[in-house]
């Protein structure tokens, strides 16, 4: 009977931490709908009294072929990072080559290196090869950030699909990759749902690699595309703030659809019988 008394205050915690968290993407769409003239009302103001979603008109009129860039960055991220990475989990928690613990040793290490330091690596060899302002260049370069993670995920997961159908699928004549495509890679549905929220995430929230590979080329992503309203002399906070609440919904939506999936991807081979 006591019991909501003692933990009423951490109800009150979570709500007030949540609420700070929060508090960022409110304001967001707060400024969002605010006219510029009112941008620089003092005190500012919590509800906009005349809101406008001019900004969310500079978004459809201007900002589309930008949000389609990074949906095709995107999707070709996740592609080519699990085509990428589902083989080598498999491999490495199941067929266990020499040397396996090295490499997972290696992905880790690889995951510590600074975005930056690679972007300037991946300048030098696109401005030999001609990627440069390119589409391609830049899923390459998204998906080595991904693919270190996602191999790590794979592994554990795979670690843990019991042996036995294995020496099945090998008893009744399969091979190894059909083993992997017809048996491991379906009992893997977290772990790709996990992977692919992943690598997407981080490629169309990428600024790194995107300003420093394709910035002023055609094919720009939405990050850069924010940049275009803010000026020496000027800073369309309308549409800025409006630009990132369209980019934020595909992100939001994805994650809420997949949460299920991501759970027991990450938590996988957390715990063995």
């Amino acid at each position: 009977m006591n019991r909501p008394r003692r933990t009423w205050w951490k109800t009150a915690a979570g709500l007030l931490l949540t609420g700070i968290m929060l508090f960022p993407v409110y304001w967001m769409l707060n400024v969002s709908l605010t006219r510029e003239q009112d941008m620089r009302a003092s005190p500012p103001e919590l509800f906009p009294a005349h809101p406008t979603f001019e900004g969310y008109r500079a978004v459809l009129d201007e900002q589309l072929p930008y949000l389609a860039t990074s949906l095709l960055i995107g999707l070709g991220t996740v592609a080519l990072t699990v085509a990428l990475a589902a083989p080598a989990g498999y491999a490495l928690a199941k067929l266990r080559p020499r040397g396996g613990g090295v490499l997972g040793f290696l992905f880790l290490v690889a995951q510590m290196i600074p975005g930056i330091i690679m972007a300037m690596g991946f300048y030098a060899i696109y401005l030999q090869l001609g990627l440069l302002q390119s589409v391609p260049g830049l899923i390459v370069a998204d998906s080595t950030l991904a693919v270190p993670f996602a191999v790590l995920i794979f592994t554990a997961f795979m670690s843990g699909i019991p042996e036995e159908l294995l020496q099945a699928a090998r008893t009744d004549g399969a091979g190894l990759v059909r083993t992997f495509w017809s048996i491991v890679l379906p009992m893997s549905r977290n772990a790709v749902v996990t992977v692919s929220l992943f690598a997407f995430l981080w490629s169309w929230s990428d600024f790194v690699f995107a300003g420093t590979l394709v910035n002023g080329g055609p094919h720009e992503p939405i990050t850069l595309g924010i940049y275009h309203y803010i000026g020496n002399n000027n800073q369309e906070w309308n549409a800025i703030m409006a630009t990132a609440v369209v980019a934020s919904l595909p992100a939001a939506v994805i994650l809420v659809l997949a949460q299920r999936y991501v759970a027991a991807g990450v938590s996988a081979g957390a715990v063995k019988d």
